[in-house]
């Protein structure tokens, strides 16, 4: 029996969940803990159908809408990704326990769309349509308040002139450098245009990004491990072929690997968005491990130290 070729693995560092994500897992968690199943969570807690599977075996029961949310006294969750202001009014009129996981770089996105409104700037949101952090941000004002641009392309089209009172704002998980793409175009055709005091895509989705950068040039394919409907797991595999690696995919877990593009490989890069586990990259990682002889060498490009606090209604003792 001939010996396994070697592989060299760059295991990207950061990878996996982010500090709004462990906040959010807990939280429900917590929730768990302190009121018993079940506890309902309106839509996916975050994008990781391992994630959520797991949450569901311990009580939790996620719907899509509040009107799926008996009146029995059970709490409801609101995901990571926000939500719009209609769902928390909605919550409270019922007199719904509702917790908000919404992640607090989210909350700040919210806070500066509303600032601009209360000054009177229109405002528009640089995002993807559909997504439901930008459904949760547009949500945030008044029908029509906010207009959505996805490229170039949309902002060449917009109906306002230099003259307008004008802001923007962003979701937080895009790529890097589409993000500035698009700012770019907003700001050479609306000179007087206002941006965020900070950049809004988060810390870990920067971070994630920087460290495919790092390596993708160096490697023959590239693994990243998270779910399809995950908008910063996306951004990861675009990021990865954009700077130098000719094969990337996106897996949630082993079985969905595609091995035929890591077939006479010498070298793979491995990371992970924010809302996967540790525990699949250790998964894939065994996995490939049975096919090659692995030689990991992590590349860190940041370290993270942030954290967030649970929701009051969660740190308060029952009485």
């Amino acid at each position: 029996m001939s010996a396994k070729p070697t592989l060299k693995v760059f295991l990207c560092a950061p990878r996996g969940f982010c500090a709004g994500v462990v906040r959010a897992i807990d939280i429900v968690e917590h929730a768990l803990h302190k009121f018993g199943a079940p506890v309902y969570v309106r839509h996916e807690i975050v994008h990781n159908r391992y994630v959520v599977e797991g949450l569901k075996r311990k009580g939790a029961i996620f719907v899509e809408e509040l009107d799926e949310v008996p009146d029995n006294g059970a709490p409801v969750v609101f995901s990571a990704h926000g939500v719009p202001k209609a769902v928390p009014a909605e919550a409270e009129q019922r007199n719904l326990l509702a917790i908000d996981a919404t992640c607090p770089l989210v909350t700040k996105v919210h806070r500066e769309a509303e600032i601009h409104f209360r000054r009177d700037r229109k405002v528009i949101l640089v995002g993807h349509k559909g997504h439901p952090e930008v459904i949760g941000t547009m949500g945030q004002l008044p029908e029509g308040a906010v207009t959505l641009v996805e490229s170039a392309e949309d902002v060449a089209a917009l109906p306002f002139t230099a003259e307008d009172a004008l802001a923007f704002v962003t979701q937080t998980t895009l790529s890097v450098d589409d993000m500035a793409a698009v700012v770019n175009a907003l700001k050479a055709r609306f000179p007087q245009i206002v941006g965020p005091h900070r950049q809004d895509i988060c810390y870990a989705t920067t971070n994630r990004q920087e460290a495919v950068k790092e390596i993708a040039h160096k490697v023959d394919a590239f693994i990243v491990v998270g779910s399809p409907n995950s908008s910063n797991s996306q951004r990861l595999k675009e990021v990865a072929e954009r700077n130098g690696c000719r094969s990337a995919q996106l897996v949630l877990r082993a079985s969905d690997i595609d091995w035929s593009q890591l077939q006479d490989i010498r070298s793979l890069g491995v990371t992970a968005g924010a809302s996967a586990p540790e525990i699949l990259v250790e998964e894939i990682l065994a996995a490939v491990g049975e096919k090659y002889e692995l030689v990991i060498d992590t590349v860190t490009t940041a370290t993270e130290d942030v954290s967030f606090p649970l929701p009051r209604n969660l740190r308060e003792k029952v009485a």
